[in-house]
């Protein structure tokens, strides 16, 4: 609209001969259409930004509710799956071997995803530079990897032992205390930064799982449980941070290759030891053709898909959300306990897991949460300030208008009379 001439060749020099009133005129009339062109230009930028800011809570939601429910679904499937089949390590060691279609499936979303194509060897010797120069040798293959495949079986088979004790909603409320050994560890081992208020959400932990087995009555089926699953997020905790002191941080196609490379290592040599505890009687395992292939599978599935969430869903959310999901598990875990088991909700347990869940919630805020909340503070005073003058000003614009409308209308009354 600003420059027709420039669209059509021949109307070229009747623009370069304009008068010198039309040049004056023009900041007039091409001014307000400039400021037009602008506000529209304002305009779709505040829809794109409106639609991408809606897509993102979209995703954001999606991989809340999908954490949420992986995770509630895998610990009542093992509840279930032991009903026919108790054999906690085996199912340990089956749900492991689906690791090694981590690689598989992030180089098929990143093949969909990337502009630069490339093959799976170019891709896979890519990655493979994570372990070293070198790749991963024999050495670093039995130094680096056993360590990680022993805390990674534990976590599981503790967490499943723990299921046979206590109830799900027990289990997977204390394993959330995770967060807290991670911050402990991570003070102690790793030098980050001292933040009293995850000291406080350390102590809710703690607390909270005093308070539940409080609630069971210190009898020893319940210990023993709580026993479990406590060492069983120490294990997760303690994975957390060895892998971030020996091999520091990983992009997604590092993180799908070690976690493919640890269930390979699982196949290969962790798979003697279900075989051992059937044979020793142990574990006990029914005929072939009574396992329940679908429990387990499904089982796998979900523990899968809960572990590629955790690891890659922070491509369309932030980390915060993806932990908000783990928490949202708990009384997911609960309503579906309270449908299908005898557990008893007093007081002291429903007090409990929400103590656990806050703490939870609090070591999620950010290093720097009290200078931001002071910001948020100081800019809520400051709009505050800037309605009241605004309304002081209106007030008085308001009262301008009345004495001038009054004293114009006396004028007038003396004019007529």
């Amino acid at each position: 609209d600003e420059c027709p001439a420039e669209a059509s060749g021949g109307k070229g020099g009747a623009r370069a001969s304009r008068t010198e009133a039309d040049t004056r005129a023009e900041p007039r009339g091409g001014g307000g259409r400039r400021l037009g062109r602008r506000t529209g230009l304002a305009c779709c930028h505040q829809r794109r930004c409106s639609v991408k800011q809606l897509k993102k809570i979209l995703w954001g939601s999606a991989v809340i509710l999908s954490v949420c429910s992986s995770w509630a679904g895998t610990s009542q499937l093992a509840k279930i799956t032991f009903r026919t089949f108790d054999a906690p390590f085996a199912v340990t060691w089956f749900a492991t071997i689906w690791n090694i279609l981590f690689f598989p499936l992030y180089y098929v979303g990143h093949f969909w995803s990337s502009e630069e194509k490339q093959s799976p060897r170019q891709r896979f010797r890519e990655c493979w530079r994570f372990f070293g120069d070198d790749g991963l040798t024999v050495k670093l293959f039995f130094s680096r990897m056993a360590p990680f495949c022993v805390l990674w079986t534990l976590t599981n088979y503790l967490y499943l032992l723990a299921l046979k004790k206590i109830s799900v909603t027990d289990t997977s409320a204390l394993f959330c205390c995770n967060k807290a050994f991670v911050f402990l560890l991570s003070w102690i081992v790793l030098r980050d930064k001292f933040m009293g208020v995850r000291i406080v959400a350390a102590i809710f932990a703690i607390a909270g799982i005093v308070m539940i087995t409080y609630a069971d009555g210190f009898h020893s089926h319940s210990v023993i449980g709580i026993t479990l699953v406590v060492a069983s997020a120490s294990m997760s905790a303690l994975y957390k941070v060895l892998f971030k002191m020996l091999l520091g941080s990983a992009k997604y196609g590092e993180a799908a290759l070690f976690l493919s490379v640890l269930g390979l290592f699982n196949v290969t040599f962790v798979t003697f030891v279900p075989v051992a505890l059937y044979f020793t009687g142990v574990e006990y395992w029914t005929p072939f053709s009574l396992i329940p292939w679908e429990k387990l599978c499904g089982m796998a599935t979900l523990l899968l898909s809960f572990n590629i969430l955790m690891n890659f869903g922070i491509a369309v959310t932030s980390p915060t959300l993806i932990s908000v999901g783990v928490v949202l598990s708990v009384p997911v875990n609960a309503v579906a306990d309270a449908y299908y088991s005898d557990i008893v909700f007093n007081s002291v347990r429903v007090i409990a897991v929400l103590i656990i869940c806050l703490g939870f919630l609090l070591l999620l805020l950010p290093e720097e949460w009290d200078r931001m909340a002071l910001d948020f503070l100081s800019r809520f005073k400051v709009r505050k300030k800037e309605e009241a003058v605004e309304e002081q000003g209106e007030a008085g614009f308001a009262g301008q208008s009345r004495n001038k409308g009054s004293r114009t209308s006396t004028a007038t009354f003396a004019h007529s009379f």
